[in-house]
């Protein structure tokens, strides 16, 4: 099941966790300091604009939705899910919500939450799996949820639209990328500077649907 935040069991160097970010996010309102890894990928990619309609899977503990509402205004529209409860208020956009399993999202269930049919401009997840320890099995993990996103993306964005998701570098993260780069047309990775020092996080971008036989 995914989970959020660093474990003591994910064999990475300890870490400051009152660091600049951290400081940084307390004084500017935001619930946590994951908040400049998305400013980054929307500073360098464009991935937010007035309007959007976006999907944040992994949105606990919410410092993306207050992001994404404050890039997308009064007119846009996120929907946000995790296993956690989402303790903030996001404004100005309208946001709904939802707490379960990522894992048991599907198209079908997030158009009902939206209220329509209209596609979404941008898919973003922040998910990570609960972490044991064991290198290849939470690399394993993160791929896994990676996919998953990248469906529900492949099902529900507009043929122009931007999926970028959290995943921990390691075995497979190539392949990763190689399968990330059949269905869209413009792929990056990046590790933003928000990421905290020993992490295995990094970032993958994508935008510009191909058309495929496969896609759902």
């Amino acid at each position: 099941m995914p989970g959020k935040g660093p474990a003591k069991t994910d064999g990475l160097t300890h870490y400051r966790r009152k660091d600049r970010f951290y400081k940084k996010a307390k004084q500017e309102g935001f619930a946590a300091r994951s908040v400049y890894k998305l400013e980054e990928l929307d500073r360098r990619f464009s991935l937010l604009a007035p309007g959007d309609r976006v999907l944040d899977l992994g949105c606990a503990p919410g410092s993306w939705l207050q992001y994404i509402a404050r890039a997308i205004g009064p007119k846009g529209l996120v929907l946000g899910y995790d296993l956690a409860p989402i303790k903030v208020g996001a404004g100005p956009a309208e946001v709904r919500t939802f707490e379960l399993d990522v894992l048991e999202l599907d198209p079908a269930r997030i158009r009902r939450d939206a209220g329509d049919e209209h596609p979404f401009d941008v898919v973003l997840s922040d998910l990570a799996p609960k972490t044991t320890g064991i290198r290849d099995a939470d690399q394993a993990r993160s791929i896994a949820l990676v996919e998953h996103a990248m469906a529900l993306a492949l099902a529900l964005l507009r043929p122009k639209g931007c999926f970028a998701a959290k995943v921990f570098q390691g075995r497979g993260f190539d392949p990763l990328l190689l399968e990330v780069r059949k269905k869209f047309s413009e792929v990056r990775a990046l590790r933003p500077e928000a990421t905290r020092q020993g992490s295995r996080e990094a970032f993958v971008y994508a935008k510009g649907l191909r058309l495929t036989e496969d896609r759902p």
